[in-house]
């Protein structure tokens, strides 16, 4: 073995008591003084449990909200200007703009019943409105056959005996239709009769007119995908439905500011408990540390080592918090939204560095006092 692998091998074994003498000194100051770390530690794997769970239920509850805002149907409407009419490729437009969504094209007419009687006619493509999940529509049956159509329930008295064909008169057009299911919504629909829209076009030769869309993303990007859809449809009136735009920016911009809040407020508690378990740490040890001092121990050791018992503190709370938080944030998901909340892994390293921070901004304090420590004072007694 030459010199240099000795001198290597030699400042690796004297380094190693130092580092084991280390390990011991913090062990023994817990279990010395267990009341107080009890405590501490709780207050961080409180504080980290909390951050834990409002960071997992912030990052997932926001895509389950979305999700069940949509069920609320369409939040973004394309409707043609008065005097033009929609290009006919205007699906394919939204479709190439919208990227994922649902576009569902809408045709209206007014239809008269073999006895004079006025009803509202709407062609569609049924099965894209089903896949808009309105979960206010409560239909018997969907059409699924040529010259089927869903009635609503105010338009059932108007066309006839239910369950029996009937005609509609449009422009001198007649059709046969055949009712197969009923709808009911309690609004504008439960006075309609919608039909597919290839009958519907057949019949009345009428474009479609109205193209509801269900576009996913946060509020700001809805608004950006209406932006850009005006400008590829500048022959329609593109606009967002803003009961449902606002009322799901609301709903998260309230939910992200009250998990925010209670997440500070909880964590500047375990702070503060943190610190006044510190505080009461060097009160106690005061003879301790004025002895390692005369002993020949610096101030910077003394330091570097009460930083090493918080942050020890701060990352095994953390740890025990993150295992606590994910096991919470999964009951409030199962229990609100019936589905349980995805554990972000990558919320570990937040928690983690987050609870060590926090343990040393509250040893900050503490540690300045230990540079008043006086060894000569302290151990005659003073």
């Amino acid at each position: 073995m030459n010199s240099v692998d000795t001198s290597h091998v030699a400042r690796r074994r004297s380094a190693a008591p130092h580092t084991s003498m280390f390990l011991r000194m913090l062990v023994r100051a817990a279990v010395l003084r267990r009341g107080r770390a009890a405590s501490a530690l709780l207050a961080m794997v409180v504080a980290a449990a909390v951050a834990t769970a409002m960071l997992n239920l912030s990052l997932d509850v926001q895509a389950k909200l979305r999700r069940e805002f949509r069920k609320y149907g369409a939040n973004v409407v394309v409707v043609v200007k008065d005097g033009q009419s929609l290009p006919a490729d205007t699906l394919e437009t939204i479709g190439s703009v919208l990227g994922s969504g649902i576009a569902v094209p809408f045709a209206y007419a007014v239809a008269r019943t073999p006895d004079g009687r006025s009803v509202v006619v709407a062609g569609t493509d049924l099965d894209r409105v089903q896949k808009l999940d309105r979960t206010w529509w409560s239909v018997t049956r969907w059409p699924k056959a040529f010259h089927d159509a869903l009635i609503g329930t105010r338009a059932v008295s108007v066309i006839g005996p239910p369950g029996r064909p009937f005609d509609l008169s449009f422009q001198g057009r007649t059709v046969r239709l055949n009712p197969v299911g009923v709808l009911k919504t309690g609004a504008a629909e439960d006075s309609r009769v919608y039909v597919s829209l290839g009958d519907f076009t057949d019949w009345t030769h009428l474009p479609y007119s109205t193209v509801e869309i269900s576009a996913s993303g946060a509020p700001e990007e809805v608004i950006a995908t209406v932006q850009r859809l005006g400008r590829a449809l500048p022959a329609a009136d593109v606009h967002p439905v803003r009961q449902v735009t606002e009322g799901e920016a609301n709903v998260l911009g309230k939910m992200r500011t009250t998990l925010l809040v209670a997440a500070i407020l909880i964590i500047f508690t375990a702070a503060v408990c943190v610190l006044s378990t510190l505080m009461g740490w060097v009160s106690d040890r005061r003879r301790d540390f004025a002895l390692m001092k005369a002993l020949g121990a610096s101030g910077k050791m003394l330091q570097g080592f009460f930083a090493a018992e918080a942050a020890a503190l701060g990352a095994i709370g953390s740890t025990l918090g993150f295992a606590i938080g994910v096991g919470v944030a999964i009951w409030i998901g199962r229990v609100n939204f019936h589905a349980p909340v995805s554990p972000r892994v990558g919320v570990l390293p937040v928690v983690l560095v987050g609870g060590i921070v926090i343990a040393l901004i509250a040893a900050i304090v503490p540690i300045s006092l230990l540079r008043r420590v006086q060894p000569a004072n302290i151990l005659r007694g003073e």
